[in-house]
């Protein structure tokens, strides 16, 4: 066994550890609108905010399929821990895309949490030595708990033109509004952050057009097998999240059956009832498909970061399209056994409620929507082209 392979196995353990401890908590983490202090030191002592961290660094620096793996299965505790992991986890390989210096400031400990809010909803100005930040920007998910903040914003050219650059920031430079007040993914305190004409050094900006190629001259490259397309990877991160949680929504629903009747009729035994074991099978299956598209996927970025390529602008397409649809399989399973876990189910003191609303609320998001998907996706399939940035 190699050595990533003994420290995937090694975080994969202690995170399998954990989920107990963390499904606990979710209750907690869903009222307070932010993950519990607990089950940031849990992953910490895990080594998952080491998972993206360049080795040269004291990182793991472990491939695609490990990172998702150890992902999926932090869901399986905490939908709204895994998703705030899979901000800092993608963000914090993005740091791989900074100068050398950048990139020294910010891995220095080995072990980082980096958010990101990647509309550009600010300003940066040029000045001497680099730029004047100012902006706002929502859905920040795991800004309480990170160490920087990567944003996005435009630059106006003498030219009258305008340029997406990423601004990496400190944390603490930064404020964040008390302003995340929903009903799905309450935990992940994706809240607003801003910045008032804060001065970003030169080092710390790279523009769009960097950040979806080949990152920054003159940085020291990644290890092989680690240049992996922006978007591709954070979609493939992403959908570790919601195959987490529909597993976990299937087990719990599972512990509560033994003993369940049916309200209403003479059923004494839930399981016995023809329907439920039709509505799980069913349930069981689109998760095991939707794992077998996410698999699919991650294996073939892997195989192209290996060889050191990028991947085709068709097989962007299809990663986009197949993520999609692995979210439309484990949303429509969560569903599927909602309708058949009774109102008892609907307590907030059960988690099965949280998985399906945390599920239902992050099908929402705009990358991750599975109707976006599709359609970018489908346009390319049918010859056209697919009129996103996004692949």
């Amino acid at each position: 066994m190699g050595e990533h392979d003994e420290s995937a196995r090694a975080v994969l353990e202690a995170v399998r550890d954990s989920v107990p401890q963390l499904r606990e908590n979710g209750l907690e983490a869903d009222e307070r609108r932010w993950i519990p202090e607990q089950n940031i030191d849990l992953l910490e002592k895990a080594g998952v905010f080491s998972l993206a961290v360049p080795r040269r660094f004291g990182g793991l620096d472990l491939p695609l399929p490990d990172q998702v793996a150890v992902l999926t299965e932090i869901a399986r505790g905490c939908g709204s821990t895994s998703w705030s992991a899979v901000a800092w986890v993608s963000t914090a390989w993005m740091v791989t895309l900074y100068p050398d210096k950048t990139q020294e400031e910010v891995f220095a400990g080995g072990s980082v949490r980096v958010s990101g809010a990647f509309t550009p909803t600010g300003k940066a100005v040029p000045v001497e030595g680099g730029y004047r930040l100012t902006g706002k920007w929502r859905f920040n998910t795991g800004c309480r708990g990170a160490h920087w903040d990567l944003l996005a914003a435009l630059v106006e050219h003498p030219d009258g033109s305008e340029e997406e650059v990423f601004a990496l920031v400190p944390m603490s430079d930064l404020t964040i509004a008390d302003d995340w007040h929903v009903t799905g993914a309450s935990g992940t305190g994706s809240s607003t952050t801003s910045a008032e004409d804060l001065f970003v050094p030169a080092h710390r900006v790279i523009s769009g057009e960097v950040a979806l190629t080949d990152g920054a001259p003159g940085r020291t490259p990644t290890a092989k097998g680690r240049e992996y397309s922006l978007i591709t990877y954070v979609v493939a991160e992403s959908v570790a999240t919601y195959i987490g949680m529909a597993k976990a929504a299937l087990e719990v629903f599972l512990e509560r059956l033994p003993g369940r009747g049916l309200a209403y009729t003479s059923w004494t035994d839930q399981r016995q009832h023809p329907l439920t074991q039709h509505r799980v099978a069913l349930a069981a299956n689109k998760i095991t498909a939707a794992e077998t598209l996410s698999a699919s996927f991650v294996e073939l970025l892997q195989r192209r970061a290996d060889a050191g390529e990028q991947p085709t602008i068709e097989e962007r397409a299809t990663v986009r399209g197949q993520a999609g649809t692995a979210i439309q399989l484990v949303k429509e399973a969560v569903q599927d056994l909602q309708t058949i876990a009774g109102a008892s189910a609907l307590s907030k003191y059960l988690p099965f409620q949280r998985y399906y609303r945390d599920l239902l609320a992050l099908s929402t998001h705009g990358l991750m929507s599975p109707d976006m998907s599709l359609e970018v996706h489908g346009r390319v399939l049918v010859g056209l082209d697919p009129e996103t940035p996004f692949l």
